[in-house]
């Protein structure tokens, strides 16, 4: 299984159309996807049609503060999609969980109770680093970054990426960022081109001595500006049931289809590692 935080401190850039659009395309390809929503705003959650985030059904909050399991919460939304809602409870959750003992590993317990299977897990994070984005990064193994064409993209990246890392060194030794999409991309301009290749820069010249991102993929897909991606979550639809033809379900496919060929990529270099170690130990 395939656990993927897609985080970004700054909010409008593109985060929670990815989460949802990324694990309904993820879904469309046959994979067993769970989003969960991590946003106390609840917009993966209402993206994805839940409507009832007024505290009557469980939710990510009773979840994180109460004896409520994943499977009580859970939601299915479609063929090989189920979520996770989040509501505005969650939002008290940051003083609530404060004093709590072992607070970010809150989350990663739920998910080793957790006996549902899926291929991949899709966590919406907060556009915020504090303890539900913590939660999350103790949780799973791999972060997607969404950025904006715009240079102010790069403003508080640094900070972010140290969070990472450091979680990544102290909390949780499988964790890595694998993933990098610009959102929101207007090809016609030059600043898009311009900031697309100063991230491109910045990435291969941090890559230097820092495993946790060694390994990121600035994926060659972007995700082009569309009005369709903006009219969908009011609907309760994801790009695909909303307006399948569009640009916006072209690129989330094509995206799809490169963290699908990761899984590929990963799984021959597991094979080849195994294959050594069998060498070596004959």
């Amino acid at each position: 299984m395939r656990s993927i935080a897609v985080i970004n401190q700054k909010g409008g850039v593109g985060k929670t159309t990815s989460s949802v659009n990324l694990a309904a395309a993820l879904a469309r390809s046959g994979r067993r996807v769970c989003v969960m929503d991590l946003d106390p705003q609840a917009h993966a959650s209402l993206h994805l049609g839940i409507t009832a985030i007024d505290g009557s059904v469980p939710s990510m909050y009773e979840v994180l503060c109460s004896d409520v399991s994943l499977t009580e919460a859970r939601q299915q939304v479609g063929e090989n999609l189920f979520v996770v809602p989040s509501n505005l409870d969650l939002a008290a959750a940051e003083m609530e969980l404060a004093g709590e003992v072992g607070r970010e590993m809150i989350l990663s317990d739920k998910l080793a109770d957790d006996e549902e299977e899926f291929d991949y897990l899709v966590l919406d994070c907060p556009p915020s680093l504090g303890v539900l984005t913590l939660n999350a990064l103790v949780a799973v193994e791999e972060v997607f970054l969404p950025l904006q064409p715009h240079f102010l993209a790069l403003h508080g990246l640094s900070k972010l990426l140290r969070t990472i890392e450091v979680v990544s060194r102290r909390m949780n030794n499988k964790l890595r960022l694998s993933g990098v999409v610009l959102c929101m991309y207007d090809a016609n301009t030059r600043l898009a081109a311009e900031v697309s290749t100063d991230i491109d820069e910045f990435f291969a010249a941090s890559k230097d001595g820092r495993e946790f991102f060694s390994g990121a993929k600035f994926f060659d897909t972007r995700i082009r500006r569309n009005i369709r991606l903006a009219e969908a979550p009011s609907f309760g639809q994801s790009i695909f049931d909303y307006s399948g033809e569009s640009n916006g379900a072209i690129d989330y496919q094509s995206l799809a289809e490169e963290v699908l060929a990761q899984e590929v990529a990963n799984a021959r270099k597991t094979s080849s590692v195994s294959t050594q170690n069998a060498r070596m130990a004959a």
